[in-house]
């Protein structure tokens, strides 16, 4: 069999990838005071390329006209890298959205480090040797330039994680995007021990995930005799229940339900969440969903779309406890990391409707929710970044008490993302969750929909009580001061609340571009 690369399929993922490469050489052959220059260039620059080229791919595929010569065409879709990675609308539609997130969250990277310093670093910082320059670029905290190559590959990962179109090519992509948030979670230097928790059980947990993916990866192949998605499907549709099969089924949907932070896979959310770093916790927190979800559709609805039967009645269980485990846990929280964590698994849940729906109304709204949900996760946790006091971030909820007053501004914006998750209407969320609600109820999951209403509602409850401390509970001796943003930060929190309301009032062109895209490559 002839083996053929399709390069300019895969341009996006092969930029990204490049210029991690390239991010490594300028950290070890670039002065200190020249890298942080050249690594915001690269990451922008890159990334502003690979969405070029994904624009100019999606244009040429939709026309009808194959841009991958030599790629096994089929209609508007393609398979590409010998049927390995598919280039098809659900694909190109998340790949887009993971660079836009991309984009957003390398702006809260940029700030000014992973963790800003306090005064007393400062001070320090002005003992060190070197020239005055070099002195004030470290107390500046602009010298914690490795997260650049960790953050280029992971978004290399992400890319590639919701395209594979095979489970091996999926489980490389999985490491690739997980092992540079796993050193990432740990590089809070202010609060080392608890970052490094975070780090560690990140990185436990997850690699227990990708073992269980592996190993039902293996089932799976012992089965079908094949890993490549189309194929399985094809020797599914003759084979009987198989308890080896439901097992390998069952195997993968563990190592993809841990990554979309599914109940009861979603403990170490909580402890990353509270632990990370609060910029990768905004990156990680959409970027992670959205490529996870897009890989789980795919995996669910070609390679196991025969067997749905099968696998419906356990993601009914799953989704019904993530909704209810994550709103219900959300309402006891006094940290505001932890009540956003338990939140995103309420969220999960929500989009776990639209995959049982096994509907493309499903697939499409879906991919609608998960670009809502990027821009509302990036804007409140760009918020959360510049919520402080003299010991660092401001995350227990005691904190937030009279923020409105102090910053009417910054609190108002706040609101608006809460408002969002809580699907208020004119906002992204609303819509979101209307265009999923309506795919499971034709999807035949009504009681799903009934159960995430309920869900909604007691979620609406954390979201209200921290507008309520913001604008009607008096400035207290606790109460947090909000540092001026730099520009990168502003700019992210502008495009997110545009985006947000965006959606919600006119969301029809982003709703009919995801109908359009709302079909896989078999």
């Amino acid at each position: 069999m002839k083996t053929s690369i399709e390069y300019a399929a895969l341009a996006p993922i092969e930029i990204l990838l490049t210029a991690g490469v390239l991010s490594i050489l300028i950290e070890a052959f670039v002065p200190r005071i020249h890298r942080r220059t050249l690594q915001l260039f690269l990451v922008f620059g890159s990334i502003v390329v690979a969405f070029g080229y994904l624009v100019a791919s999606a244009t040429q595929i939709l026309n009808g006209n194959a841009s991958v010569t030599g790629g096994q065409t089929q209609g508007i879709r393609e398979l590409a890298a010998s049927g390995s990675v598919a280039i098809d609308g659900p694909g190109l539609f998340t790949q887009g959205t993971l660079l836009i997130v991309a984009f957003i969250g390398a702006m809260l990277f940029a700030e000014r480090s992973v963790d800003p310093q306090g005064d007393a670093f400062a001070a320090r910082a002005s003992t060190l040797p070197g020239s005055e320059d070099e002195r004030q670029f470290t107390a500046q905290g602009w010298t914690q330039t490795e997260v650049w190559p960790l953050f280029l590959f992971a978004v290399g990962g992400m890319l590639l994680f919701p395209v594979s179109n095979d489970l091996l090519t999926m489980f490389v992509a999985l490491e690739v995007l997980s092992l540079p948030l796993y050193l990432l979670a740990g590089m809070a230097r202010r609060r080392r021990l608890l970052s490094q928790e975070a780090s560690l059980k990140y990185f436990v947990l997850g690699a227990f995930s990708s073992a269980f993916f592996l190993f039902g990866s293996a089932l799976i192949y012992s089965i079908a005799g094949s890993v490549e998605f189309g194929t399985i499907a094809t020797a599914l549709t003759n084979t009987l229940q198989d308890p080896i099969l439901l097992a390998g089924i069952g195997l993968i949907a563990v190592g993809l339900l841990f990554k979309v932070g599914a109940v009861p896979f979603h403990q170490w959310t909580p402890d990353v969440y509270q632990g990370s770093p609060t910029p990768l916790v905004a990156f990680m927190g959409a970027g992670t969903k959205i490529a996870a979800f897009g890989a789980l559709f795919r995996t669910f609805y070609v390679a196991f779309g025969g067997m749905r039967w099968e696998w419906r009645p356990m993601m009914w269980v799953v989704a019904i406890l993530t909704m209810l485990i994550g709103s219900i846990l959300a309402v006891t929280q006094s940290d505001i990391k932890r009540m956003l964590a338990y939140s995103s698994v309420a969220h999960t849940g929500f989009i776990l409707i639209a995959l049982t729906a096994t509907s493309p109304a499903g697939l499409s709204s879906s991919l609608f929710y998960l670009l809502a949900y990027g821009f509302t996760t990036l804007g409140l946790f760009a918020v959360v970044s510049i919520v402080r006091d003299s010991s660092g971030e401001a995350t227990h909820l005691s904190q937030w008490a009279g923020l409105g007053k102090k910053s009417p501004l910054v609190a108002s914006t706040f609101a608006l993302f809460l408002f969002a998750l809580a699907g208020i209407p004119l906002t992204s969320g609303f819509t979101a969750k209307f265009a999923v609600f309506a795919a499971g109820v034709a999807g035949g999951v009504t009681p799903l929909v009934i159960v995430a209403v309920i869900s909604s509602a007691i979620a609406a409850f954390f979201y209200a009580r921290v507008v309520v401390l913001m604008f009607f509970t008096p400035e207290n001796e606790n109460t947090a001061d909000v540092v001026v943003p730099s520009y990168f930060t502003k700019v992210a929190i502008a495009v997110s609340a545009t985006a947000t309301l965006v959606l919600g009032i006119a969301p029809q062109p982003v709703l009919d571009a995801v109908v359009n895209a709302g079909l896989f490559v078999r």
